[in-house]
This record gives C-alpha cells, sequence and structure tokens, in this order.
C-alpha cells in the first residue's frame, strides 16, 4: 500500500503556508490533482501529480515492482566498483534498487523498485513477512535435522526464530523465514554440520519466483506484498 497523506499537509508544507490557507486553496478548486480541480481534502501521495495554478508542485512517481531472478555469482549491489555487481545485469532501464539481499552464492527471487518506503515494510521482522527458500545440502536429511532448523539455532549469538520447513527429498528441503540474519540459513545448516549447495529463494510474501529464469523479471503491483503465505 502506497503512504498517502492529505492535500492539505501536502500545501502547508510546500507553499509554506497555514491550514486555513490550504483548505481555502483547495475548497476554491484552485489545485489540481492529476489534471483535476479538486474541491475536497483528499488524500494524495507520491504518484500524484499536483499543480497550483500555473506551479507544478509535484510531478507524478510512477512507482514500479519488479520481481527479478538474481543469478548466482553476482553480489546484490549497485555499486559498479564491486565485481559481478547487480547493475551490470539489469535488463530493464528504470533506476530500480533491490530490497534486501541475497548473497553471491545465492540465487532466485529479488525484488526491485524505485518506492524507498517498501524496504520498511518488507524486511522489518516485526512485519512477519515471509520468505520461503528451497535448499539443496551435501547429505541426507534427517528428521533431527529439520526438527532443530525448524526449533531454532544459535548463529551470530542470537537464536534464530522458529521457522517452516518441510523435506522435499533426500538432499533437498524448503523453509520459510521471517528473519534476514546475515548468511542465515547456511549458518543455520552449517552448525548442524551440513553444507549448503544450492540456494533458491522462490518467494518474498505473495510474490512469488514463478517460471523466471536467471536475470528474466516481471512487473507486479505493491499489494502483491502481504504477510501471509502464498497459495501456490
Amino acid at each position: 500500500m502506497t503512504f498517502r497523506k492529505r492535500l492539505q499537509y501536502f500545501l502547508v508544507k510546500k507553499l509554506q503556508i497555514s491550514n486555513k490557507n490550504a483548505l481555502a486553496l483547495i475548497s476554491a478548486g484552485k489545485v489540481l490533482v492529476n489534471d483535476v480541480p479538486v474541491f475536497e481534502n483528499v488524500e494524495v501521495c507520491v504518484e500524484d501529480s499536483i499543480r497550483f495554478q500555473d506551479e507544478v508542485l509535484q510531478v507524478g512517481k510512477q512507482l514500479l515492482y519488479v520481481a527479478f531472478y538474481k543469478p548466482r555469482g553476482i553480489e546484490t549491489t549497485l555499486n559498479e566498483e564491486i565485481e559481478d555487481n547487480l547493475k551490470a545485469i539489469l535488463p530493464f532501464k528504470e533506476e530500480l534498487f533491490p530490497v534486501g539481499r541475497l548473497d553471491k552464492e545465492s540465487e532466485g527471487l529479488l525484488i526491485m523498485t524505485n518506492d524507498g518506503r517498501l524496504f520498511d515494510k518488507t524486511l522489518r521482522s516485526e512485519h512477519q513477512t515471509e520468505k520461503e527458500y528451497i535448499v539443496t545440502v551435501n547429505q541426507a536429511i534427517t528428521e533431527e535435522f529439520l526438527f532443530k532448523m525448524a526449533s531454532g539455532i544459535t548463529i551470530l549469538g542470537k537464536q534464530t526464530l522458529p521457522c517452516k520447513i518441510e523435506k522435499i527429498s533426500e538432499f533437498t528441503f524448503s523453509i520459510v523465514l521471517v528473519q534476514g540474519m546475515n548468511r542465515q540459513i547456511r549458518r543455520m545448516c552449517y552448525k548442524l554440520n551440513y553444507e549448503v549447495t544450492k540456494l533458491v529463494r522462490v518467494r518474498i510474501g505473495n510474490v512469488l519466483l514463478r517460471e523466471l529464469q536467471p536475470s528474466e523479471y516481471y512487473f507486479f503491483k505493491s499489494d502483491s506484498i502481504k504477510n501471509q503465505k502464498a497459495s501456490i
């Protein structure tokens, strides 16, 4: 959901006028939102164009949300001075930044956007946004391994939160996290004497990797990112 605020408060800040004068301008129909005169104290956001007389107060910004398949071997950074940086392989022209990270040896779903508020909404653990991964390890998965991973493991001096985990095959499992600790899955597995050989993120909230191949992408709407589990 895009953050919105009353037009009155936008005018007060932008024109440095009082609340009373802002409401008067609105009531007189002197303010245009998306080229249409408004007569009520409507809600506006960064996507709206706003004009007062011949002055453009805000150029409407198109907020974009992209599901991108980050290939293995690519650093999640737009810093062009870093080798194997993300910016060098991005296939779209828009100036977008990644929400969150995937370590260099991991691959899969990475959300790209120009909406700065999405970072906080998606990544803060109290929002409980689920992130799902398919993980392959170097030895057979046991019930003990699944139980300990699901219950929580101490890494980086902190106990990981309980999580959902399901065995897919002898060496592969799916895991759903609401945390974003540095290299969390790899560190958890290491503590149990397992080594991750492949790690693919397949979901963030309700945004799915779908059938994307490395470096492919699709656009989605902001309300696709929700805290409940997706219907797959």
